[in-house]
């Protein structure tokens, strides 16, 4: 799956992904192994994201969190692999310092 020019993502069926490690594949439907985090350049793409995703078998297992300046929403995959979809605006971001 190509996410961007320099990003790709190989989904594999688990009987292959199991040549490429000696330890056990864990269930992400289970426990949480990873949470991966991809950036949007708008609300609107994060949200076209969320459905898409939606419609192509992944799950919401959140509600989308608006904090003004960052707006995120996440899905899991058909194998529970949570994906966090934000937009910030980093001219609005506040001083954490």
């Amino acid at each position: 799956m190509v996410v961007s020019e320099h990003i790709y993502v190989m989904m594999l069926v688990e009987s292959y992904f199991k040549t490429f490690t000696k330890k056990e594949v864990s269930d992400a439907h289970q426990a949480t192994e990873v949470l991966l985090t991809l950036d949007a350049a708008s609300r609107e793409e994060v949200q076209q994201t969320i459905a898409k995703a939606s419609e192509l078998g992944g799950s919401i297992y959140a509600e989308p969190q608006d904090h003004g300046w960052m707006y995120q929403h996440g899905f899991a995959d058909p194998d529970g692999h949570q994906w966090e979809i934000v937009y910030m605006d980093a001219t609005n971001m506040p001083n954490f310092g």
